[in-house]
């Protein structure tokens, strides 16, 4: 089964008046890399998270987003310094007596000082937190797995479309291979013509055609490449992660096509081996997503 590396799936679950959210998004990448954002207080279980969304994603660039919605969240309280306070007052006290102010330090005054007072945020305890954030990742990662899927069979469907018409060329190719010989000889042989006056050494005109002919052969490419297309769309069909083979089997085909190129001097196989690359440039565009 084809699956593609782009996509994008949401969970949602609930823990008494807590509310976890999940989003994860996935790109294209090289190996499994992932990105969490989510609250301190959940860095705990960053390996969890990873571990219940790798069931779902071998490979790609994976970000995923928690938030934490509702009451009970975290507790507030106040924190005083008292030391910090006493050497306020005693401040106070000395700028009294040495600028001989009768006012004195009010409790308004007091409460505006840098420091003295803080908040304090408290984390509140949730026993049934860590499953329920599992389980919304897992509802997240789910989603996202169907999107892939959806996608993948989207790219699967578009491939084969390419890789037929490119065993169609291949099939044409075949055809024409065994005439590139020939034409060389006739070329030849007109050529030598112009130049001998139809005095003409049998022989030697056959030593270079043969010579040329072998040089010229591209049937031991094209039996390759008629086989790692056949390879390609049975590998399409695996049920499971198959981006890697692909990728390999596609720069396979792209060589061999490279080669009948340059092997056969042929202006008709030329132009073909032209819609022959393009065609696998197509296909090599697409496998670059998939897992």
């Amino acid at each position: 089964m084809v699956i593609s590396m782009t996509g994008y799936g949401r969970g949602f679950a609930e823990e008494h008046e807590l509310q976890i959210n999940v989003e994860i998004k996935t790109v294209n990448h090289r190996f499994a890399e992932y990105q969490i954002r989510m609250p301190r207080q959940l860095f705990f279980m960053e390996d969890k998270i990873k571990k219940q969304i790798s069931e779902y994603i071998k490979r790609g660039r994976v970000e995923v987003f928690i938030t934490l919605e509702g009451s009970g969240l975290s507790t507030r309280k106040l924190e005083v310094d008292w030391e910090l306070a006493d050497e306020y007052v005693s401040l106070m006290s000395e700028f009294q007596k040495k600028y001989n102010l009768t006012s004195k330090p009010e409790l308004q005054d007091l409460l505006q000082l840098d420091n003295v007072i803080t908040i304090v945020e408290q984390q509140t305890d949730h026993p049934g937190l860590e499953g329920t954030v599992i389980s919304a990742v897992k509802n997240a990662a789910y989603s996202l797995l169907q999107m892939r899927q959806h996608e993948g069979a989207q790219l699967a469907k578009d491939m084969l479309s390419h890789l037929h018409a490119a065993g169609y060329i291949v099939q044409k190719l075949k055809g024409l291979a065994p005439a590139v010989s020939e034409n060389y000889r006739r070329r030849l042989y007109d050529k030598i013509s112009d130049y001998t006056d139809g005095l003409l050494d049998e022989a030697r005109l056959l030593t270079e055609a043969a010579i040329f002919a072998e040089k010229a052969d591209i049937n031991e490419e094209l039996t390759r490449l008629q086989s790692h297309i056949s390879q390609f769309e049975k590998t399409l069909a695996l049920r499971e992660p198959a981006g890697r083979k692909l990728d390999f089997l596609i720069q396979e085909m792209n060589r061999e096509t490279n080669t009948i190129g340059s092997k056969a001097n042929d202006s008709s196989i030329a132009q073909e081996v032209v819609e022959l690359k393009s065609l696998l440039e197509k296909i090599k565009e697409q496998v670059q997503n998939i897992e």
